[in-house]
């Protein structure tokens, strides 16, 4: 089975993100994808975010109408004592254990698949141990307008990034098709990107305004009844 997995912050999920889910499935037919909410997101150590049970609320409210779709425990909070918590604080959630994690649980004839947005796969090469990474999984990035199959293949870590001389050629060439590469395989989606961001959504519910053209009617009524971003 092709087995995708959809890692980040979701504060909150968006339109944005379940159309690049619903793209990915139809086109790569996956079986399943894994909505997995961050705890600590390593980019985002400092800046503050909604808890990680309202945020996995509001994936399980946005993906129900989809059986495919299902939200992941996997970076859950783990339970620990106050003395603890003083001792070793939380470390950050980096994709690649969590990857790890997930294959623990596949079948010998499994293969996974990491959903990302370009702008997210632009900075892929400063993750933790991103050569690992794409040693374990393919991944499916979504596009947009502004990128080139070059900048797809100059944001891969230094050791799998293909010489200056063989990435000219596609400066002009949109980002989309595969990238077979040693060492990476990346499937670029087009058409899926959707003007939305978390930070506007964020800032018209702190200001009592409409949610529903960014959000799944079912998380727009969540923000309001939970008084999220207030």
């Amino acid at each position: 089975m092709n087995i995708g997995l959809f890692g980040g912050t979701f504060d909150p999920i968006h339109r944005g993100h379940v159309a690049l889910a619903h793209a990915a499935l139809q086109r790569y037919k996956l079986g399943r994808i894994y909505f997995v909410p961050a705890n600590i997101p390593p980019h985002k150590q400092k800046q503050p975010i909604a808890p990680f049970l309202h945020r996995y609320a509001m994936i399980a409210l946005a993906t129900a109408p989809e059986k495919a779709f299902v939200p992941s425990l996997l970076e859950a909070p783990e339970e620990s004592g106050a003395a603890t918590k003083k001792e070793r604080p939380p470390k950050p959630n980096y994709t690649i254990e969590t990857v790890r994690r997930l294959k623990q649980t596949f079948g010998k004839s499994d293969q996974l698949f990491l959903l990302i947005g370009i702008d997210a796969f632009a900075d892929v090469a400063q993750w933790h141990q991103p050569e690992a990474l794409f040693r374990e999984c393919e991944f499916i990035v979504a596009s947009r307008p502004g990128y080139s199959l070059a900048d797809v293949a100059n944001a891969l870590p230094e050791s799998l990034r293909p010489r200056p001389e063989a990435t000219r050629p596609f400066q002009k060439q949109a980002a989309t098709g595969d990238l077979v590469l040693r060492g990476a395989t990346i499937h670029l989606l087009d058409q899926v990107c959707q003007p939305v961001s978390a930070t506007a959504i964020r800032a018209a519910a702190a200001a009592g305004k409409p949610l529903a053209r960014f959000l799944d009617a079912s998380v727009a009524q969540y923000i309001k009844k939970v008084g999220l971003y207030k």
